[in-house]
């Protein structure tokens, strides 16, 4: 009797939940739209129901109106296609966002002969003792000359304002006035692994070459003027629209070189404490100090509560994710595809295998930069040693980049229990690397479809500012069509993707990699209010045209975060850039000209 007593309540209170559900009423309502759930049960839709930061319902427009009230935001998509918020899972923003508003962007720009002009207008406007600065995201072979700027060009049009461009993580250019304004001379040695060209006569040049090694780039980098704290917070909250501008709800920060902990993090810290960040933003740290890697992590476990992931509808996600993406110096395998593949020294085991025993003991997840499979393999043969010593037991990890992993070394990351995060560096890269590495190594760099088929967790991200552009939907272009940039078809058709599944793998699979896949990146009840309404429809539009795509209005947490003209009334202004001659004002972040 008792028994049947408490099956009775039971079903009570089910029944009370389900009618509580279906009574419930919605804030927001995205109708009349063309909706890819990602929900395998429920593919398609027309509408979506959210009560503050959650979806309530998904299904037509006449079913999902019955929500209204008159307190209901009601968006009409206009048959305007909708899909979960996409996913950065290695992008650095934190970074990024400090110097937004400093940097021109040539990210989508499709001639050189823009470009020099756009660089000659930002140099003209450049008050004395600030830089012209085009940091990263763009390739040559974007352009139509297929060709770099020669430093004679990038001279001409800067003349005495100082000027640093880089190429990726290749090089960079100093105009004549940025060599004399950062007192590089004939005497000025250069740095381990990077090159500081001279002319015959023993004179620098300008350019500037990792071989490999980037420190020459971005320790140069470094030594520019930076913002002030107002402007940084301008420029990190114009970014981030930026980013909302392209659909991006979510990002896994990935650290970076050159930047400290907790210094560098004091404005995402204090946007955060007022609830004005724009994507959630799970971050890593990056060790700074070659050598004296262990001596970092020991100092933030005791800083950082690993665990406290917590947030309440009032605020966005902001927390410390774990250790990454370079855990020590000596592992740093960087993506230079100009040059060889680096060896990493001897002393790399030793040095990782103490980093990693400590955040295995402390369970911090940790991310590892890996770009070659000879890394690769002894990055694993680390953590098997620790693995044996000191289990994994479920602790979150997973790889990043992984261009030419082997068959052999995808295996050994499943039975570890790890993942990888995928970005597209081969589409502003493929061409230099088939140049040093052929055709057929690039068909499978990285292995994607190997990946998915061996039940990876597997994630995208664009690796943005500076070794690719932010944008993501150059990922989802990359993915659906095996193609850089510039045109090159490299990918072979099996590599290749339906448009679904990559834009899961830029949803879910990011979420994945970091156990958050159960409630968000798909359209359903219950999970996140995280939803774009995109200015094509990715599912017909022609594959070429992917890459131009744009989010018409961005929601995150049930709150709208961006709206194009067209939905501009339902959205936060967005400020002008600081200070007044910072390129956004004039250009914008992606450019599509």
């Amino acid at each position: 009797m008792k028994k049947f007593a408490k099956y009775c309540i039971l079903f009570s209170l089910l029944t009370f939940a389900l009618v509580a559900s279906a009574q419930k009423k919605a804030t927001l309502i995205v109708a009349n739209a063309k909706v890819i759930t990602l929900d395998d049960r429920n593919p398609q839709a027309q509408a979506v129901a959210i009560s503050g930061n959650k979806i309530i319902a998904v299904g037509t427009s006449a079913e999902i109106l019955k929500r209204k009230t008159n307190r209901t935001i009601v968006i009409d998509a206009k048959g305007k296609t909708v899909i979960p918020g996409l996913y950065d899972s290695h992008l650095h923003v934190i970074r990024g966002g400090r110097f937004y508003n400093a940097e021109l962007r040539w990210d989508g720009v499709k001639t050189l002969s823009r470009a020099l002009q756009m660089l000659k207008e930002q140099a003209q406007r450049t008050p004395e003792g600030q830089w012209v600065r085009v940091v990263g995201g763009w390739t040559e072979y974007q352009f139509e000359e297929k060709r770099k700027p020669t430093l004679a060009e990038i001279n001409e049009a800067t003349g005495n304002t100082p000027a640093f461009i880089l190429n990726l993580y290749g090089e960079a250019y100093l105009n004549q006035a940025g060599i004399k304004k950062l007192g590089i001379n004939e005497d000025t040695p250069n740095p381990n692994g990077g090159l500081i060209q001279k002319d015959r006569f023993g004179q620098p040049t300008g350019l500037l070459v990792a071989e490999p090694n980037a420190f020459v780039l971005y320790s140069t980098l470094a030594m520019l003027p930076e913002l002030s704290a107002a402007e940084k917070a301008n420029s990190t909250k114009l970014f981030m629209s930026e980013l909302n501008s392209l659909g991006v709800t979510s990002v896994m920060d990935a650290g970076g070189g050159f930047q400290n902990f907790p210094e560098d993090y004091a404005i995402t810290d204090s946007l955060s404490k007022i609830n004005e960040l724009t994507v959630r933003l799970p971050h890593y740290l990056f060790a700074q100090k070659p050598g004296k890697e262990l001596e970092d992590y020991k100092r933030w476990i005791d800083m950082v509560d690993i665990e406290a992931h917590d947030h309440d509808d009032q605020s966005t996600e902001y927390y410390v994710q774990g250790g990454g993406e370079n855990l020590v110096a000596s592992g740093g395998d960087f993506e230079n595809f100009t040059k060889p593949r680096p060896e990493l020294p001897p002393v790399m085991e030793t040095q990782l295998k103490a980093v990693i025993e400590t955040l295995v003991k402390n369970r911090w997840p940790f991310r590892l930069h890996a770009t070659y499979n000879e890394s690769i393999t002894r990055f694993l043969n680390v953590i098997e040693a620790v693995n044996k010593e000191i289990p994994l037991n479920g602790l979150i990890w997973f790889f990043d980049h992984a261009e030419t992993v082997s068959d052999e070394n995808l295996l050994r990351i499943k039975a570890l229990g790890g993942g990888i995060a995928i970005q597209h560096r081969m589409a502003y890269q493929a061409e230099t690397f088939i140049s040093r590495y052929g055709k057929k190594a690039a068909l499978n760099a990285p292995p994607i479809r190997k990946m998915i088929d061996l039940n990876l967790p597997v994630g995208a991200g664009t690796d943005g500012t500076r070794v690719a552009s932010y944008n993501p939907w150059v990922g989802l272009y990359w993915l659906v069509t095996g193609q850089s940039v510039g045109g090159t078809v490299f990918a072979a058709k099996e590599n290749q993707l339906d448009r679904i599944k990559a834009l899961k793998i830029y949803t879910q699979g990011s979420a994945s990699l970091i156990h958050q896949d159960r409630d968000r990146g798909t359209i359903k009840e219950g999970y996140l209010a995280d939803i774009a309404i995109l200015s094509e429809d990715y599912l017909t539009i022609d594959a070429q045209q992917i890459k131009d795509i744009r989010a018409e209005m961005t929601i995150l947490d049930g709150r709208i975060v961006y709206g194009n003209p067209l939905f501009s009334k339902f959205a936060p202004a967005i400020p002008r850039a600081l200070p007044a001659w910072s390129p956004v004002n004039f250009y914008g972040g992606y450019q599509k000209n």
